[in-house]
């Protein structure tokens, strides 16, 4: 008959294997059996927890804690529950119970200086991150996380070279190629293999790479998903484009397009806005391109729907981000939360909103009002490329911080991205406006989960005709 703790430890690998659902289980049968055992509420807690069920999981955590006060392990996971609920004071309080419990514990550091930094205390929550260094100066993860901080802070000499530790944390990957990774080195002349490390967003945002190298004189290849290579076919200074897994060719460097950045940064002193090089091409504000047959498929595709031409605007709209990204809950709106937008009858939605969130379309009693593209868009011809058409037969595009924003901002369409309190680090701390994207507008939060002024504002610019 195994024991409580061989149970748990049964149920933990289970968890870390990605079944979160069947280790629930096996945690809930536990309590069932030994329901004063503190260590099992604390396993349902973090359950709870990857499941977003942040509520349930601070209930966990107080059922845990009312068995065993003294638990550092239990106080920092409350407070880091508490912390996704926006209850910043009562999350610092667990926080500062677990330092008191232990005061060399490294994860309470970075939930506390995440904890500040997400509550828009910069400042504050870098200290906590710089004492957690203390304790652990060879921590990649704290590295990575100041470095994100100092690149959003504009603090670009301190932030490339905190945030190069990410590739010690696990989890990213290079190709199989020989080549040393290019780190400013003079490129004219010289071949380079590029390639994507994180989400699709960055990888079209940062896609420009392959131009400005090129610009500069180098031959650069390019690999990447299949999916993603008809989208960028358009980019120009690419001389090879290869699926992820195909044979590489010799090259001289490899950089990942956002180690490219980087590079280019040590380089010139600056960053790769390349806002001149966004006309290259008469017809072409951006650096990402479709085909013009496709783009004009869907101007009839619409003028066939009820998205025929009249005296509206046609706004696409994208709400929800990928629940998975570590900073979704403070990124992503309601649909609700549009509510203001859909009832203006100068404009016609359509939304630009696939998988996750889309439910909410049926969710809203405005849903109807809402125009919506085939079930199979974007599923034959590539990633992105009859949404990249559908954006260039639009007015304007109004987002959140995710993939269509990069999207809409690389093909050259007028959008405003609408951020969070903390914004991702390419975003800085202020402005209305970016050097990444000329075509674009920053609408801001001022204060953490209130999004109604967030929209209130994109509405405004709309109304008023700002670019």
């Amino acid at each position: 008959m195994p024991t409580v703790a061989e149970v748990l430890s049964q149920g933990w690998k289970v968890h870390q294997a990605g079944k979160i659902d069947d280790a629930l289980r096996l945690y809930q049968h536990v309590i069932k059996q030994a329901p004063r055992n503190p260590e099992a509420h604390v396993y349902l807690g973090i359950a709870l927890f990857d499941q977003r069920q942040y509520g349930k999981s601070i209930r966990a955590y107080r059922t845990a804690l009312a068995l065993k006060d003294e638990f550092p392990i239990a106080w920092n996971n409350l407070g880091n529950s508490l912390r996704m609920t926006g209850d910043v004071q009562e999350s610092d309080a667990c926080f500062e119970k677990a330092l008191s419990q232990d005061p060399k514990y490294l994860s309470v550091y970075k939930n506390r200086g995440t904890l500040w930094i997400w509550s828009g205390e910069i400042e504050r929550g870098l200290r906590w991150y710089e004492k957690g260094l203390q304790i652990a100066p060879d921590d990649p993860e704290l590295h990575r996380n100041l470095g994100v901080i100092y690149l959003l802070l504009g603090d670009f000499d301190r932030g490339w070279p905190e945030y190069r530790w990410r590739w010690k944390m696990g989890g990213l990957r290079r190709p199989q190629s020989r080549a040393p990774l290019w780190k400013g080195e003079p490129i004219s002349g010289r071949s380079i293999l590029l390639y994507p490390e994180q989400g699709r967003g960055d990888e079209m945002h940062f896609i420009r790479m392959a131009s400005v190298l090129a610009a500069d004189g180098a031959r650069v290849v390019v690999q990447t998903d299949p999916q993603m290579i008809p989208l960028f076919t358009s980019v120009r200074g690419v001389q090879t484009l290869l699926p992820v897994g195909s044979q590489l060719p010799p090259v001289d460097f490899q950089a990942s397009f956002i180690d490219a950045v980087d590079g280019w940064y040590q380089a010139t002193g600056s960053l790769p806005y390349a806002a001149k090089k966004f006309a290259e091409r008469d017809d072409l504000s951006g650096y990402l391109n479709v085909s013009d047959p496709l783009v004009s498929y869907w101007d009839r595709w619409m003028e066939k729907t009820a998205m025929g031409k009249d005296h509206r605007k046609r706004i696409g709209i994208a709400w929800q981000g990928n629940p998975k990204h570590h900073a979704d809950v403070y990124r992503s709106i309601p649909l609700e939360t549009f509510r203001p937008l859909a009832e203006d009858k100068n404009l016609n939605l359509i939304s630009l909103q696939f998988g996750f969130g889309s439910e909410q379309l049926d969710q809203v009693d405005f849903g109807d009002a809402i125009d919506r593209l085939p079930a199979d868009t974007d599923t034959s011809g590539g990633a992105f490329t009859d949404t990249a058409a559908v954006m260039k037969n639009l007015d304007h595009v109004i987002t959140t911080d995710t993939s269509v924003a990069h999207l809409a901002g690389a093909l050259g369409v007028p959008t405003t991205v609408m951020l969070g309190r903390v914004p991702d680090w390419r975003w800085l701390c202020d402005g209305d406006r970016t050097e990444w994207y000329p075509n674009m507008r920053l609408v801001r939060q001022r204060e953490m989960g209130h999004w109604n002024d967030v929209v209130g504002q994109a509405h405004q610019s709309l109304m008023s005709n700002e670019p």
